[in-house]
């Protein structure tokens, strides 16, 4: 059952009784399905199974209190976006500041104010909707970049080596979270737009025609195009519009060079080109990892990828650590 179509789910965790029944009379009188435990244990195992979209958290629980459960539900993928709102009793500044660091939303005083709480659990609820709104439309878009890569079997896999590849360089080059989760988005979503390019062409066992070409050269602005309306794929939409560009301007579709091409764009195209050159392909089979290199050691030399990045994807892919690492990170 859809958000829009149900009660929201609120789940309040305090040893106070008295705590627990105001809230819960409040809440119920609104229209909210509520669940109250008076143990901090019981909350953190019902939040880590089953769906919830507010959490009102006692901040002097013994135990995992407010402020521990937090930052266990803010590690956690499944639970990193529900809205936790803390109660504070007597708490100093320095616990307030430590529960803002954990990842609380917000927080609220007792003795409670009836229009207080209900303005700010109606805020955050909103907040809450508009995110599974957002996650809905992103996994629509994710299915469909998966129907695109099962379309050809030459490319099983190649999101998730793209992935691995490029966020490890990000991480090596000292690139922050939000540029590593567009790499991995990306990794996902940049040959979104191929879903318009015919099957005849995109498994040709030949060379393309240029006027084939010109049918492929479509897709990066065709899957920006698709990603758009999105707002949570702003840093997506550079590394799909341009992931074909060359460093020395000779690529498409915009003829971008140098440092006009955004650093995520240089270091996905990097991991492109390798990940292209290593898998078979309907017109050749794939090069060794040393042949690569050498492939792409001499497009530097073109002046098609960024050198520094080349360097620096270079000593990770020759890295015994790093090649250990991906391997255990894909299941041996």
């Amino acid at each position: 059952m859809d958000f829009m179509e149900r009660k929201p789910r609120i789940l309040a965790a305090s040893e106070k009784q008295l705590t627990l029944d105001s809230l819960n009379q409040l809440l119920q009188r609104e229209g909210f399905e509520v669940i109250t435990v008076r143990d901090g244990n019981q909350a953190l195992d019902l939040l880590l199974h089953n769906g919830f979209d507010l959490v009102l958290l006692d901040m002097q629980m013994r135990y995992w209190n407010g402020i521990s459960i937090c930052r266990v539900l803010r590690a956690n993928p499944q639970t990193q976006l529900v809205p936790v709102v803390l109660i504070a009793g007597q708490d100093s500044d320095e616990d307030l500041m430590e529960a803002a660091a954990a990842g609380a939303d917000d927080f609220l005083e007792e003795p409670f104010r009836s229009a207080e709480v209900l303005s700010r659990v109606r805020s955050l609820l909103r907040l809450k909707r508009y995110t599974d709104e957002m996650e809905r439309a992103e996994q629509v878009l994710f299915n469909l970049a998966l129907r695109v890569e099962a379309r050809d079997a030459c490319t099983s896999g190649h999101c998730e080596r793209l992935s691995r590849y490029s966020v490890a360089v990000a991480d090596r080059l000292g690139l922050g979270e939000e540029q590593r989760l567009a790499l991995r988005h990306a990794s996902l979503l940049h040959d979104v737009g191929m879903i318009g390019v015919p099957e005849a062409i995109l498994l040709k066992p030949a060379p393309l025609t240029p006027e084939e070409r010109k049918v492929v050269e479509t897709h990066p602005i065709a899957g920006e195009q698709i990603c758009a309306p999105l707002r949570s794929m702003r840093e997506v939409l550079p590394i799909i519009r341009h992931h074909h560009e060359r460093f020395d301007g000779s690529g498409y579709p915009d003829g971008l060079a140098g440092t006009r091409i955004p650093i995520t764009v240089r270091i996905f195209s990097v991991a492109d080109v390798f990940d292209a050159l290593t898998s078979d392909r309907p017109f050749r089979k794939a090069l060794s990892m040393s042949q690569a290199i050498t492939v792409m050691q001499e497009e530097v030399r073109l002046g098609w990828l960024d050198p520094a990045v080349v360097e620096v994807f270079e000593s990770l892919i020759t890295d015994p650590v790093q090649q250990l690492a991906w391997k255990e990170s894909a299941g041996g």
